[in-house]
């Protein structure tokens, strides 16, 4: 009779694992078509010059892929562009969107609309949001007819080589700030309400109570921020090709490292460097998230 119960619970363990795998098993099949086996064709690939207007003609070119791109003056400015634009966006950005997610996580009258308000441009479409700024930024457009209020003369934002990346850059802080903000919302409310209590007990004020509790408290989820930011900045692409109109002008100056895979890929055909430059950017972005690893840290100790 033991004997029966205990195959009995091992039949239904091994049901229950069998039901497990089922249930993971389409994913795992997205996951390997849609993942895994391009990834490994695209790194397969980046060993070869292959070109999709000659599918048949694959010649075996080693790492030649990627010397050529340590001598490739484009590939350089879209790299330096796309660091630029890294540089001046993320922390922007994240600090923004803490301050704006410490003020909405007070009691205050509408925050909840507030919060909203903060967090619709997150889900409205990139290009959309883009063909709009294109119309502010216009040199008749709202923004400049805003400066000339107080006496200055607005700039061509979209067609100076000077202020197009910038232009672009306050087009994606704007647009993910939402995003940031509802991260940075999750974070704070697991800071105990004591801890404030307690700050403005000892005399703290407002600036000193944020940098002093506020941002140690919630450094993992700066953290997190910090990353998931740099690594969408590192992929910009739709906003720099909607606004240059596909050309990633004036001067190259909005051309980003993405935009130059796709270029390269899409326009010139060159599916294997493509592929190389492509690897490259997976290695500057990975570079990049252990430095800051190693420098913010996604632990408190």
């Amino acid at each position: 009779m033991a004997f029966g119960r205990k195959s009995g619970g091992q039949d239904g363990q091994a049901g229950e694992t069998l039901a497990g795998y089922t249930f993971l098993l389409p994913v795992v099949v997205l996951m390997l078509v849609f993942v895994l086996i391009p990834v490994a064709w695209s790194f397969w690939l980046s060993f070869h010059e292959w070109s999709a207007l000659e599918p048949d003609r694959m010649p075996w070119v080693g790492l030649g892929n990627y010397l050529q791109l340590l001598f490739d003056d484009e590939f350089h400015i879209a790299l330096w562009n796309t660091a630029v634009y890294t540089f001046w966006v993320v922390p922007i950005q994240t600090f923004l969107s803490l301050v704006i997610a410490a003020i909405l996580n007070q009691k205050l009258m509408g925050r909840a609309f507030f919060r909203a308000a903060f967090y619709f441009p997150s889900i409205t479409s990139s290009v959309v949001i883009t063909i709009i700024f294109m119309w502010i930024f216009n040199t008749t457009g709202l923004l400049n007819y805003a400066l000339t209020w107080v006496g200055i003369e607005g700039p061509n934002w979209l067609g100076d080589p000077a202020y197009a990346l910038k232009a672009i850059m306050g087009l994606n802080i704007w647009t993910t700030l939402g995003t940031m903000t509802v991260i940075f919302l999750a974070g704070l409310q697991g800071v105990p309400g004591q801890v404030y209590e307690a700050a403005e007990l000892d005399g703290a004020s407002p600036v000193q109570t944020f940098f002093h509790v506020t941002v140690p408290l919630v450094k993992p989820t700066i953290f997190f921020v910090v990353v998931m930011g740099c690594i969408g900045c590192f992929q910009i692409f739709d906003q720099a090709f909607v606004a240059s109109g596909g050309g990633g002008g004036p001067v190259n100056s909005t051309l980003t490292a993405v935009f130059f895979i796709y270029k390269t890929g899409f326009t010139r055909f060159e599916m294997g460097y493509a592929c190389a430059a492509a690897f490259v950017l997976f290695l500057v972005i990975f570079a990049v998230t252990l430095f800051q690893q190693k420098v913010i840290g996604g632990e408190q100790k």
